[in-house]
């Protein structure tokens, strides 16, 4: 088994200090680890479009191809955060400037990221050092980049009128968009270069309401340095729940599914807005009143215009996702598909992982889900106290998940070892 490194954990966050566009008048801060999650639920749709007539272990290795290819990416682009992208742009033109950004990029991030797995370091120092984006995979993930931007560039296009790049910048989105519609899906995505429709596709609805998730900010009665968003906050769970599968030796359809359930953990708080656990426990029945009106909300405003566009596949992976089928109680209860393709759920972590770890039976950890989603919060609080921006809240959820993880762990994988890096 690989260590879960402090010194990863932090890197993937620091992706929300990072900000975008800061060159431009933004009515709202705009930030690196908010454009990811969009992009990489954006490559989720994609991905599912076009490999509809795969076997099934093609699309897994498409699916896993996509998340680390993403991941890969956003590790490379924290550490050249200083770097315009149009200069950036520059150096990947000529060769030999990209070979040496790309080698001393290589040199920051190995002491960082440890060995989540044995093959991990080998996959991404080779894809880095091979420019060849042609593939599959590496289309999505252009197509997914072009669309996130460019949605967040439409956002602050109005406030920049009297910046004379304001119109270049815009087409230059939707021209590179126009050169990849062969891809299934980018065309109801960009609709006529419109990136908020009055009359939106399916696709284009539901890739604009995540999207509106970096708006809404989390503990948002509580001050704390940086303000993180639920957008950015299900993209840090994601990462982390892929690093831990990893660690753990999951296999590939346990890792695709623990990420894809991690990036849209928290989708129902586009309809209920983020609860901060305090409150949540005060009343006895306020979980299972949000729960009833998330379970409504989401069939009138996600499952039921996904499905009338057409997109059934989807709809089933999200409800699997989010613990929507009969028997499941909530994202965070451990599933299988047995062999008549029913969900079933598995009483804890050990089961899943000792019966459940085989690609054929489609399994998702619920338990190694709350743990990376506990494990975020932490995060969030405790590098907010460390700049000096405190309040109860931020202590309790410190004092609560350092209490909960000390003596805890996941089969071979100790929590206690983590959290006592932060001490």
């Amino acid at each position: 088994m690989s260590a879960i490194r402090k010194s990863l954990l932090q890197l993937m966050f620091s992706g929300s200090y990072m900000r975008r566009w800061n060159d431009k008048l933004r009515p709202v801060e705009l930030y690196e680890i908010d454009k990811q999650a969009h992009k990489m639920i954006v490559a989720w749709m994609l991905t599912l479009l076009n490999s509809g007539g795969y076997s099934a272990s093609d699309q897994l290795k498409l699916q896993q191809e996509v998340i680390e290819r993403g991941l890969f990416d956003y590790l490379y682009r924290l550490v050249t955060t200083d770097i315009k992208p149009p200069v950036f742009y520059r150096i990947c033109e000529n060769e030999k400037d990209y070979k040496e950004l790309t080698e001393w990029v290589l040199k920051e991030l190995r002491p960082v990221l440890g060995a989540p797995d044995e093959g991990f370091w080998e996959r991404l120092s080779a894809y880095h050092r091979n420019r060849d984006r042609t593939s599959l995979p590496d289309r999505i993930l252009t197509a997914a980049h072009h669309y996130a931007s460019g949605w967040e560039y439409n956002v602050i296009k109005p406030f920049n009128t009297f910046d004379e790049e304001n119109q270049s910048i815009a087409e230059s989105f939707t021209e590179r968009l126009d050169s990849l519609t062969d891809l299934c899906g980018v065309n109801e995505l960009i609709q006529g270069h419109a990136f908020f429709s009055d009359s939106p596709t399916a696709l284009g609805r539901f890739a604009k309401l995540c999207g509106q998730l970096r708006f809404q900010i989390r503990w948002a009665d509580t001050p704390r340095v940086p303000e993180t968003s639920v957008l950015g906050h299900m993209f840090l769970v994601a990462g982390y729940a892929y690093f831990f599968s990893l660690s753990l030796g999951a296999c590939p359809a346990r890792r695709v599914n623990n990420f894809f359930a991690g990036l849209f953990h928290d989708l129902p708080e586009l309809l209920t807005r983020d609860i901060i656990t305090p409150v949540k426990r005060s009343v006895n029945q306020l979980p299972s009143l949000l729960r009833a009106y998330e379970l409504q909300e989401l069939e009138r405003r996600v499952f039921g215009p996904l499905a009338a566009g057409g997109h059934d596949r989807l709809v089933e992976r999200l409800r699997y996702y989010l613990g929507l089928g009969e028997g499941v109680t909530s994202e965070f209860d451990e599933t299988i598909r047995d062999s008549s393709g029913q969900v079933r759920c598995l009483g804890s972590f050990d089961a899943l992982h000792a019966n459940g770890n085989e690609d054929g039976l489609d399994p998702k950890d619920g338990t190694l889900l709350k743990v990376c989603d506990n494990l975020a919060a932490f995060i969030e609080a405790h590098s907010s106290v460390r700049t000096g921006i405190s309040s109860p809240n931020l202590h309790e959820a410190i004092a609560r998940i350092r209490g909960d993880f000390r003596h805890r762990s996941l089969g071979p994988l100790s929590l206690g070892t983590i959290i006592a890096d932060f001490d």
